[in-house]
């Protein structure tokens, strides 16, 4: 009888029996692919979800599910789900793919948490959303490494007479500017900045009026490998997104687009991570093809990223499911609108959605908490249903459809309190 068997057949025999075998041991509450117990120490976090679930439940129109929604109200306990993925942690408030953001969105139970991937100028791993982010994610622009950027900060040309601004303001610099123990100086803060700036301090002080720089004191960046340190410590899973460079490629000559994603594969083995907790992504489906092929355990599970914009680009990939499909991909993640329309004014299952069903993919989409208020319709990631999304309860309903109606694995969020809610309330 292994291990688990022998708790298990324990457990009736009280808890003293139960502490004294080691069964209730606080660093050994997984399970490994041998059912052998993993020795690692995971920070219990209780699951904290605060006013905005309620807050939007309660901006819902009235409706059943708002009935059954709001029956949750009542829960003594919210538990971590991997329906909840944390978009770069939980940026709508917290400055993304820092520690503090990772977890905050771990606090709100987010089961997933993601780090998207980039390098350094001396080929290290870190987690930027871009490689070339570093003037509007960070406050290298009032540093000394400010002189290392590709292309430094330029002030706004402003007309004279009619105080608009003729020439945005702009800067350019890359993690591949700066080494990995210059861009550990650096501090996060708050995706933004002001086009109209004229200073440098003018241009980091663009943070939108729904988010907030209340946050922005500590701003930790994280290596790749610090962000699997600490993923493994909050007991979460990780989907880590290869992302594109931005520069041309063999970087420095000989570092390849494989290596590059072989490298970040890499980072998970030497860390002792089992491949089922690890959901690798990226928009260039040649990486996704690379990881099927060369590291399979990891592949299974991979995630293909539809870069679609529009209905015609979403069309497209319709056509070349099948395809996904026999060459190994099991995971497909569009923006939500591509999976959703609207039929008599309710949001429905789209084409899309229904082909992706047919083919046997597994959905995950992006990005919930992200649009800002829904007044206006939502922007871009509504588009499909900008014409009946008008208020911020409107997105329950989306998720709702997402989770019943499309059948999504899960949904990236800007603040995975929201979706932690509904999929406790769910059973999800």
């Amino acid at each position: 009888m292994n291990l688990k068997k022998v708790c298990l057949a324990l457990a009736a025999t009280g808890i003293a029996v139960l502490i004294s075998t080691g069964c209730l041991a606080g660093d050994r509450d997984k399970w490994d692919d041998d059912n052998r117990w993993e020795s690692r120490k995971t920070t219990r976090l209780s699951v904290q979800l605060g006013p905005r679930p309620y807050y939007l439940v309660n901006d819902m129109e009235d409706s059943e599910l708002k009935e059954e929604l709001l029956s949750c109200n009542n829960r003594k306990r919210f538990k971590k789900s991997d329906f909840s993925i944390g978009h770069r942690g939980a940026p709508m408030q917290f400055p993304e793919h820092t520690r503090e953001s990772y977890v905050a969105a771990a606090r709100m139970g987010a089961g997933i948490l993601e780090c998207d991937v980039t390098f350094t100028k001396d080929r290290e791993l870190v987690c930027r959303h871009s490689q070339c982010d570093l003037h509007t994610t960070t406050n290298i622009l009032a540093t000394s490494l400010a002189d290392k950027c590709s292309e430094p900060f330029v002030p706004a040309v402003i007309d004279p007479v009619s105080g608009e601004v003729v020439t945005p303001a702009s800067a350019k610099c890359c993690t591949s500017d700066i080494t990995l123990e210059e861009f550990k100086t650096l501090t996060g803060k708050m995706d933004a900045y002001n086009s109209a700036a004229t200073t440098v301090e003018e241009y980091l002080d663009g943070t939108s009026g729904w988010r907030t720089d209340l946050y922005t004191g500590n701003g930790t960046l994280m290596t790749h490998a610090e962000s699997i340190e600490l993923f493994l410590d909050l007991g979460a899973k990780m989907t880590p997104e290869l992302k594109s460079p931005s520069i041309e490629m063999p970087f420095d000559g000989d570092y390849t687009q494989q290596d590059y994603a072989q490298q970040m594969i890499d980072e998970y083995k030497a860390a002792g991570v089992k491949p089922k907790r690890v959901f690798a992504q990226s928009f260039n489906l040649e990486d996704v093809l690379y990881w099927i092929d060369n590291e399979p355990a990891f592949g299974k599970q991979a995630v293909f990223l539809d870069g679609s914009n529009n209905a015609e680009e979403a069309a497209q990939t319709i056509e070349v499911m099948a395809d996904l499909r026999a060459n190994g991909v099991n995971y497909l993640a569009p923006a939500m609108w591509a999976l959703v329309t609207e039929v008599n004014g309710e949001i429905v299952a789209s084409d899309y959605a229904l082909a992706a069903q047919a083919h046997g993919l597994n959905l995950i989409t992006w990005t919930l908490e992200r649009s800002g208020l829904l007044a206006s319709g939502g922007g871009w990631y509504y588009q499909t249903i900008n014409n009946i999304t008008d208020n911020d309860g409107d997105m329950m309903l989306l998720l709702d459809v997402l989770a019943q109606d499309v059948g999504i694995k899960g949904i990236f969020s800007d603040w995975p309190a929201t979706v932690t809610y509904y999929a406790n309330c769910k059973g999800l």
